[in-house]
């Protein structure tokens, strides 16, 4: 899958697109819009990103536990190597000193993600500070024409570029998710 991004300033345009892909078989979730005001998206029934989305959590909460992973490792080894797993008080204090560092770091990581714009997103900041809205749409290589023909059909959308997708399967199984749930009494 790739992702295609596009600019408006029109959020009615945006939802016309919105119904016009899914009518022409492309899913709820992978068409997305990143906006500043998300009032105004969900007035419009658009599928907004959520809040916690547009932060670098994820990213930097995995970049933290690497770094802990590290880290504990490095309690470890120089435990070893300075042999004071061979005192009274054996391996459990160091055992847990390098999961206090495992956890320390991961959770600093995810303070500082939240702190951040998403990184796929960054490059859209001043556009969202001006007020104009992201349109982007995650797109199996089959669905190309598609997109290509509904935009088309809309001149006041800008394009924007390409960028990694969300996993074909992620996509699919949102679907899914969410079909059960209306389903559900």
């Amino acid at each position: 899958m790739q992702r295609h991004y596009y600019i408006s300033d029109d959020l009615s345009e945006l939802e016309t697109i919105e119904n016009e892909l899914q009518a022409k078989g492309v899913l709820s979730p992978q068409i997305h819009v990143l906006s500043d005001n998300d009032a105004e998206v969900e007035k419009h029934h658009l599928h907004a990103i959520e809040p916690v989305l547009k932060k670098d959590v994820v990213r930097s909460t995995e970049v933290g536990a690497i770094l802990g992973l590290v880290g504990a490792g490095l309690v470890l080894v120089v435990t070893y190597l300075m042999q004071w797993h061979q005192s009274p008080i054996g391996w459990l204090p160091f055992i847990f000193s390098a999961l206090v560092t495992l956890g320390f770091c991961t959770w600093q990581g995810g303070l500082i993600g939240i702190q951040l714009p998403h990184h796929q997103f960054k490059r859209f900041q001043e556009l969202l500070q001006k007020g104009q809205h992201v349109f982007f749409v995650d797109i199996e290589h089959k669905q190309e024409a598609i997109l290509t023909s509904v935009v088309n059909q809309h001149p006041n959308l800008k394009s924007a570029g390409t960028g990694k997708a969300t996993p074909s399967w992620i996509v699919k199984g949102q679907h899914k998710f969410s079909h059960v749930m209306k389903v559900m009494p």
